[in-house]
């Protein structure tokens, strides 16, 4: 029996330990309250009092872990993440043998690629905090495993889509989007595909290595929102050119519009061995509604 430890037990983290647990295996997670841990237990998933941003109680934690899945955000704010940093610090005064640490990054370290197809061997360059702070997190893995030896799999993920996962308010309230001729590239991944590639990554990812997890299907940003729409037969978004969305757009949403690229999916189907559920947006979205994705 395999030991895990999830911390950063949100949606995605309870679809890999519904996984793990159907193999068989124990699971555990970090939790801070007490109506997140009465969740976890009716989920089978044994939960451990702690708090990132405060003290965690690394002595509460099995002592024969054997994979550490980290889905924790980085902090709202700043281009470093001081919470992965510190939970590394404490994990490494650990004696027993160091988890397979299993790490959600973003795709957007890779910065604006102009469009163009991006692979794991693409030159790091994030532009936002938000990725800065992803990168950040992902050096700091890098010296942990330099110092302790602990194996490191790290995966660069796109937009999730899936259950709750949907813009259907910004639909509904006819928020626009750009002119599809001026639209930047996107990439997703459905919530169940994303869990499946955790276990796979945890199987057979190599130490010190990225994977790229997306459905390998790019389209504009402005198509994802259409083919939404069209699925849930709601009126299609208003296009608005890239000068008028300059001045609407948040400067959140802008900051992905100021970002093309295709992402590669070539290693994590050939080295993860990963059979993608979902390989296309519209298949992704008639699951939405099928028990099965919507359990957890």
């Amino acid at each position: 029996m395999n030991n895990s430890l999830i911390v950063g037990c949100g949606d995605i983290g309870r679809r890999v330990a519904h996984l793990e647990i159907e193999q068989g295996n124990s699971v555990c997670a970090l939790v801070r309250s007490e109506q997140g841990a009465k969740r976890l237990i009716d989920l089978r998933i044994d939960p451990i009092k702690g708090d990132l941003d405060s003290e965690v109680d690394f002595e509460s934690f099995p002592s024969n872990l054997t994979s550490l899945y980290y889905f924790a955000p980085p902090p709202s704010s700043g281009i470093d993440d001081p919470r992965i940093n510190k939970f590394l610090s404490c994990l490494a005064g650990r004696s027993h043998i160091m988890p397979k640490i299993i790490y959600i990054s973003t795709s957007g370290v890779y910065g604006d690629c102009h469009g163009e197809w991006v692979d794991e061997d693409h030159p790091l360059n994030p532009l936002t905090d938000r990725a800065k702070r992803r990168y950040s997190a992902e050096q700091f893995l890098i010296e942990f495993s330099d110092a302790t030896g602990a194996e490191i799999v790290i995966l660069r993920v796109p937009g999730i889509y899936g259950p709750g996962r949907l813009p259907i308010d910004r639909i509904q309230k006819g928020f626009p989007v750009i002119r599809e001729d001026e639209a930047p590239y996107s990439n997703r991944i459905h919530s169940v595909d994303l869990a499946n590639a955790c276990i796979e990554a945890k199987e057979r990812g190599v130490n010190l290595r990225a994977y790229n997890i997306t459905d390998g299907n790019p389209t504009t940003m402005t198509d994802y929102f259409f083919q939404v729409s069209d699925f849930l037969k709601l009126p299609r978004p208003i296009e608005i050119p890239l000068t008028e969305a300059r001045k609407q757009f948040s400067p959140n949403l802008l900051s992905f519009i100021d970002e093309s690229r295709r992402i590669s999916n070539r290693r994590m189907l050939d080295e993860l061995g990963v059979c993608l559920r979902y390989p296309t947006l519209l298949e992704g979205l008639e699951a939405c509604w099928e028990p099965e994705a919507t359990a957890i």
